[in-house]
């Protein structure tokens, strides 16, 4: 067997909080690049000016590694990496709540029962999405203006630091810009939510239920990556959404509903899945480094709290 046997005991929430939270940044720490290509991916078309001739201007990036090498071409290496800082905080605050939480608000809604119909998972996947949108809204909209501001000459740069993107974007827009677009990331993060961690609930039942798989590695890597693949096919028309809205300058839309409108009549419905393959190498591989790290994380700082109970 690799990695931490499963506990004797229960991790606590507290465990589970902090497990999260760490898992998701070193998660985050690994496939940003991938983010930050999606994010460039999906933007991509929303400013298209026309040229003299009345041709629209050429396009920037085309697919996923692509995309990553004009950018290391055109503005270097660290601008895979630009809101980084802004991520961090986002993912040590946001999956802390999403995921952390998961498990305690699901027992709150079976009210302690041992079956846990997909109603339960459902309702308490989308609970604790909201809560984390409600509550890191803010890093996620700095994370967004970070990755989407491109750094080559003839560009100039919105923000200079995340401080700086904090201070600005309160001082320009208001602190509600601050939480711009936690409408489409709270319905986002809401199908997100739900399919990641219910479908990588169902599917580890499932394996532990009808295969020979134990509750180890192998197990985790296939729910992880089937969560990764379902949750990317249904959550890309919302976070396409999300991310061009977050991202517009002010007043370019008056709503999120006007922004979909006008993706669908300029751009067509494929605009809706801009970023496809990125976000699908991003998610898979995302939740596969996370609900692995997280599982161990779990089971190591139990293991760690038994030995010093122990030694005590």
């Amino acid at each position: 067997m690799v990695g931490f046997r499963p506990a004797d005991v229960p991790p606590s929430a507290a465990v589970k909080f902090v497990g999260a939270g760490t898992a998701a940044c070193i998660a985050d720490l690994l496939t940003f690049p991938l983010d930050t290509a999606k994010v460039r991916l999906q933007i991509q078309g929303e400013s298209k000016t026309s040229t003299a001739k009345g041709k629209q201007s050429a396009v920037k990036y085309r697919g996923v590694f692509g995309t990553i090498t004009t950018m290391v071409r055109t503005e270097g290496p660290r601008s895979l990496y630009s809101g980084l800082v802004a991520g961090l905080q986002r993912q040590m605050s946001f999956a802390s709540v999403r995921i952390g939480l998961y498990d305690s608000v699901k027992q709150f809604y079976t009210k302690g029962s041992d079956h846990v119909g997909i109603g339960s998972r459902l309702l308490a996947g989308c609970t604790t999405g909201a809560m984390a949108v409600a509550f890191a809204q803010p890093t996620d909209v700095v994370k967004v203006r970070f990755q989407a501001q491109a750094r080559s000459p003839g560009h100039a740069k919105r923000y200079c630091s995340t401080i700086d993107a904090y201070k600005t974007i309160a001082k320009e827009e208001g602190v509600h810009g601050l939480w711009k677009g936690t409408a489409p990331n709270i319905a986002r993060n809401a199908i997100v939510n739900c399919t990641e961690l219910v479908t990588y609930d169902f599917i580890k039942d499932t394996l532990l239920k009808s295969t020979p798989l134990t509750d180890n590695l192998p197990c985790h890597f296939i729910s992880a990556f089937g969560a990764g693949l379902c949750t990317t096919v249904i959550a890309s028309p919302v976070d396409v959404v999300k991310t061009r809205y977050m991202n517009a300058a002010l007043g370019q839309y008056r709503s999120v509903l006007n922004c979909a409108a006008a993706m669908m009549t300029k751009e067509g419905p494929l605009a809706f899945y801009k970023g496809f393959m990125p976000s699908f190498l991003r998610l898979g591989s995302w939740n596969v480094v996370m609900f692995v790290t997280y599982e161990q994380l779990k089971r190591a700082m139990m293991a760690g709290n038994h030995n010093c109970t122990n030694i005590l």
